[in-house]
């Protein structure tokens, strides 16, 4: 079960001011990635990767179906899908975990298929994942059919985009909070070994040297491992729902990285940004449910690592956000939709 802490946090908009009218909740766990100035890892790829001069927090798990779902009908409540942000693929395969009919309400065009909740969403692009981090940024807000798109806060914020895709993608704003982890941000969540600036890296997310072993699946989709062990969810071994090798809920295939984020390895790639520069590409980090075990590890990178960020919106591809750090007591992101007035910032 995912842990859900109510804490609130600080959006670039304001203080979250939240009415009486609260009709739903989206629940985000963060891990803290500290130990700041780190050394790099110089055999990792590309060579040298890893080194990070800020704190900064990274997502506990992938972003889930659960979560696209609630972004979807909030951002798109009428179903025309003007930025692409539905694949239709998300409903007809069968590792797809999002449906969608159009003769639903306003507002719930878009629901979880049967046990794919806290499976990790899929069949996205670069642009959607960056989407999503505007929205959460932007504090999570339901839309009317009215609202102007190219408007809205999905458009606006960590990255600045139009209505549909640019051709090529676009750099991180200054003063973004929520964001795609970079390449060093993602390297150093999963395989730095923490403790000191020092410290060295694992091979493997589970902090490893060992290859891991492939778990299997129950047949509602849950990974064997539980959250602890040297396992991942690659190999094509997580077979159920009729599938050879099938992505499964978040947190229950093997242990987490030396900060905490689980299924770092394994079960799908996830969306990087370059280090914040703009450029007609962008990388994939992690393995997924159906790849050689020996791929899951720190020197391995798909091919050149570098997709089309419009491009790579298949079974096997997902994302995690980041975001700066906060203090703590803070564990967890709170952002309440429906009803959500933002501090300095009042919708008509």
């Amino acid at each position: 079960m995912l842990t859900k802490s109510k804490l609130s946090i600080l959006s670039s908009a304001g203080l979250l001011a939240l009415s009486s009218t609260v009709n739903a909740a989206l629940y985000i766990d963060w891990v803290t990635v500290g130990d700041t100035g780190n050394a790099a890892d110089t055999t990792g790829k590309p060579n040298p990767v890893g080194a990070v001069a800020k704190e900064f927090r990274i997502m506990k798990y992938e972003f889930t179906n659960q979560l696209y779902t609630k972004f979807l009908n909030a951002v798109d409540p009428d179903g025309t899908n003007p930025n692409k942000i539905y694949n239709g693929l998300m409903g007809s395969s069968e590792r797809g975990g999002i449906s969608y009919t159009a003769g639903a309400a306003v507002g719930a065009k878009y629901a979880v298929k049967s046990n794919m909740s806290t499976k990790p969403v899929n069949h996205v692009s670069w642009w959607d994942a960056a989407r999503v981090a505007n929205w959460i940024q932007g504090g999570a807000l339901n839309f009317n059919v009215t609202d102007a798109s190219a408007l809205a806060p999905q458009n606006q914020g960590a990255y600045t985009v139009g209505v549909s895709d640019n051709a090529q993608a676009v750099a991180v704003n200054s003063g973004a909070t929520i964001f795609l982890p970079s390449q060093d941000q993602w390297y150093k969540a999963a395989y730095y070994k923490g403790g000191g600036t020092n410290a060295g890296y694992w091979d493997y997310a589970t902090q490893s040297d060992t290859r891991p072993t492939a778990v299997t699946a129950d047949s509602l989709g849950n990974g064997s491992a539980g959250g602890t062990g040297n396992f991942v969810n690659a190999q094509s071994t997580a077979d159920w729902n009729g599938q050879d090798g099938n992505v499964t809920s978040v947190g229950t295939n093997g242990g987490a990285s030396a900060y905490g984020a689980f299924d770092m390895n394994g079960n799908v790639w996830e969306w990087n940004d370059l280090d914040g520069k703009a450029g007609a590409q962008r990388e994939l980090r992690g393995g997924f449910y159906r790849e050689p075990l020996e791929y899951t590890s720190s020197s391995h990178i798909w091919g050149n690592a570098l997709f089309d960020p419009s491009a790579a919106e298949d079974p096997y591809v997902g994302f995690r956000l980041a975001s700066v750090a906060v203090p703590e007591p803070a564990s967890s992101l709170l952002v309440l939709l429906g009803g959500v007035l933002l501090f300095l910032r009042r919708r008509a």
